[in-house]
C-alpha cells in the first residue's frame, strides 16, 4: 500500500505539473491578446514556481535506492568544546525536527544526552516520511557554528562544531542477521525528564556491536521491553547502513569525515558574526538568510547534495567561509 501510494502520488503530480503548465500558457495568450501586463507577469511568476517544483520531483526521482524511500534515524552529537558545542548540537536538532515539521513528517524522539549547563551531548530521533532518508543522507556530516557566544562574558567569537549522522530504519523488505553473541547489553537508568519512575528503574537499553564497536541507545519508553526492541531496530538499520556505504566504496572516507569533529571535516559553516552566511562546502551553495536555515530551510542545501552526487561525481572541496 505505501508503494502504492508513492507511485500514485509521483503520477499525479506529473498529471497536475501538466495541466498547470497548459494553464498558464493559456492566460500568458490570453493577456498578451488583451494587452494585460498584470495577466501575463502573474503567468510567468506561476510557471517559475511550477519549474523550481518540477525540478525538486527529478530530484525525488532519483532517490531510487534501497532504503530511500524508508523513514530516517538522526543522531546529533557535540563535538569538542564543551557548553559551546553542546548548545550548536542541540540548535542543529532543532533545525532538523524544524524541516520535518515542514515536509509533513512525523517526529519520535529516542534517546536524548542533556549538556552540563545547556545543550545536548547526544540525541537520536526517528523521523517517519516519504524519502526521509533519501533527503537527510545528504546531511551527513560535521557542521560549523561560527557566533559571539552568548555563554562568554566578553562576548568573544567562537568556533563550535556537532556532527549529523543518518541511517534508514530497515523494514521488512530487508533482513539483517546479527549474532547475539557478537552484541553487549547493557542496562541503566533513563536521563532527562519524566519522574520518580525514570529515576528507580533501569529501563534505558544500551547495545554495542563489538565488531564493528557501533552503540545504539533507547530511553524513550518506560518499559525496557520496548526499549530493547527499538534498541534492535536501531542496531539493524546501523549495520544496514554501513553495509550500503561499504558497497559504494565510500564508507573509509565517510568514516574518517566523522573520526574528528572539528576543523578540516566540516561539510557545512553557519557564520553569524561577524556576517550572515551560510555555506555547503561540497557544493559551493550559500545563504544569507541564516535564521531561515536554522528555522529548517533546507531544501535547496539537499537538492544541490543531491544533484551533484546524481549528475557531478566526486564532491570538490570549496572554499570556507571565515
Amino acid at each position: 500500500m505505501q508503494e502504492r501510494t508513492a507511485l500514485e502520488d509521483s503520477l499525479g503530480s506529473i498529471g497536475r505539473i501538466e495541466q498547470e503548465l497548459d494553464d498558464q500558457i493559456t492566460m500568458i495568450e490570453l493577456g498578451e491578446a488583451e494587452k494585460d501586463a498584470k495577466v501575463v507577469a502573474e503567468a510567468e511568476a506561476a510557471l517559475k514556481k511550477l519549474k523550481s517544483g518540477g525540478e525538486r520531483r527529478v530530484l525525488e526521482a532519483l532517490l531510487s535506492g534501497e532504503a530511500d524511500g524508508n523513514d530516517s534515524f538522526l543522531e546529533v552529537h557535540a563535538g569538542a568544546g564543551g557548553t559551546e558545542s553542546q548548545d550548536w548540537a542541540n540548535m542543529l536538532l532543532r533545525m532538523y525536527v524544524r524541516w520535518a515539521e515542514q515536509h509533513g513528517h512525523k517526529i519520535e524522539y529516542l534517546e536524548e544526552t542533556p549538556g552540563e549547563e545547556a545543550g545536548i551531548k547526544s540525541a537520536t530521533i526517528r523521523i517517519k516520511g516519504r524519502n526521509a532518508y533519501g533527503w537527510l543522507k545528504t546531511e551527513d556530516g560535521v557542521h560549523r557554528l561560527v557566533r559571539i557566544s552568548p555563554f562568554d562574558s566578553n562576548a568573544r567569537r567562537h568556533t563550535s562544531f556537532a556532527s549529523i549522522t543518518a541511517y534508514p530504519v530497515v523494514d521488512d523488505r530487508i533482513k539483517v542477521d546479527i549474532k547475539e553473541s557478537d552484541v553487549r547489553v547493557d542496562t541503566m537508568r533513563s536521563g532527562g525528564a519524566g519522574g520518580q519512575h525514570v529515576n528507580k528503574t533501569e529501563s534505558a537499553i544500551r547495545l554495542t556491536h563489538m565488531p564493528t564497536n557501533i552503540v545504539v541507545v533507547c530511553q524513550n519508553d518506560r518499559s525496557q521491553h520496548r526499549n530493547r526492541a527499538q534498541a534492535w531496530d536501531m542496531l539493524r538499520a546501523r549495520l544496514y547502513e554501513l553495509e550500503l556505504k561499504k558497497r559504494e566504496e565510500q564508507a573509509a572516507a565517510e568514516q574518517a569525515a566523522k573520526t574528528d569533529i572539528g576543523w578540516g571535516h566540516q561539510i557545512r559553516s553557519y557564520v553569524l558574526q561577524p556576517y550572515q552566511m551560510v555555506k555547503d562546502l561540497r557544493t559551493g551553495i550559500s545563504t544569507s538568510d541564516t535564521q531561515g536555515v536554522l528555522d529548517g530551510d533546507l531544501d535547496q542545501f539537499m537538492e544541490a547534495t543531491l544533484a551533484q552526487r546524481a549528475f557531478g561525481g566526486a564532491p570538490e572541496a570549496v572554499e570556507d567561509v571565515e
